[in-house]
């Protein structure tokens, strides 16, 4: 007896993900339907937006982000080219995120920086300490990385973070690191080197306009807590 596979062409035109994208967007599909489409089949008795779902179920778009192509390839249903068709995917949604406009932005807000870090920051599994580098307008003029810690911190050394902007000729800084963990509550040390680094910022007139830490799609600005 032959395979029976389900197709998306089998579910009503108005629930087909691609149909559903052409009418109204691809703000209008939910995670599942983006994932269908880019599975394109289905396995047997299950629909691409069925086996997207499954996938989805171990973890959401986090499992995928986190996931190496090994990992998807456990999953059934899922061989080398789907896996690699969602790892491209979700490394094309990192660089995107990433990239500098061509004008540049200005950051307002704690609100602004993490925006500019956040898709690529909160799946991170160690802690990377970040500076974004800021001219006299708060435009953005880089985000270097100073450094990469273990699963829990990150050693910050303010001579590589004022070498960095120096070499930008930058005017302020907002400092942004991750917490693997998800929850971006500063911790002591999180408040002492913020306090450490602004101290050398105001001798090198370059100022730390803030500290701004990355959760899982959350953050905490250390200006609007009162500790900067």
């Amino acid at each position: 007896m032959g395979e029976y596979h389900l197709t998306i062409k089998s579910l009503p035109e108005d629930q087909r993900p691609r149909e559903r994208m052409a009418c109204a967007g691809p703000q209008a599909l939910n995670n599942a339907e983006l994932l269908a489409i880019l599975l394109g089949t289905g396995g047997q008795r299950e629909t691409a937006v069925d086996m997207a779902q499954r996938i989805l179920h171990r973890g959401g778009l986090r499992y995928l982000a986190e996931s190496d192509l090994q990992d998807l390839q456990q999953i059934k249903g899922l061989g080398l080219a789907k896996a690699s068709q969602i790892k491209a995917a979700v490394e094309l949604g990192r660089r995107i995120a990433t990239t500098a406009p061509e004008q540049r932005s200005a950051i307002r807000s704690p609100g602004d920086a993490s925006r500019l870090v956040m898709e690529e920051m909160r799946y991170l599994d160690k802690e990377h300490f970040r500076a974004i580098a800021l001219n006299t307008k708060n435009q953005v003029l880089a985000i270097e990385t100073i450094s990469v810690g273990s699963l829990a911190s990150s050693i910050v050394h303010p001579r590589e973070l004022f070498k960095a902007l120096i070499r930008r000729s930058s005017a302020a800084v907002i400092l942004v690191h991750n917490h693997p963990s998800g929850d971006p509550t500063p911790s002591r040390e999180d408040r002492e080197i913020t306090q450490r680094l602004a101290e050398g910022g105001k001798l090198l007139g370059i100022e730390v306009l803030d500290h701004v830490i990355i959760g899982d799609n959350r953050y905490a600005s250390l200006k609007e807590l009162g500790y900067l």
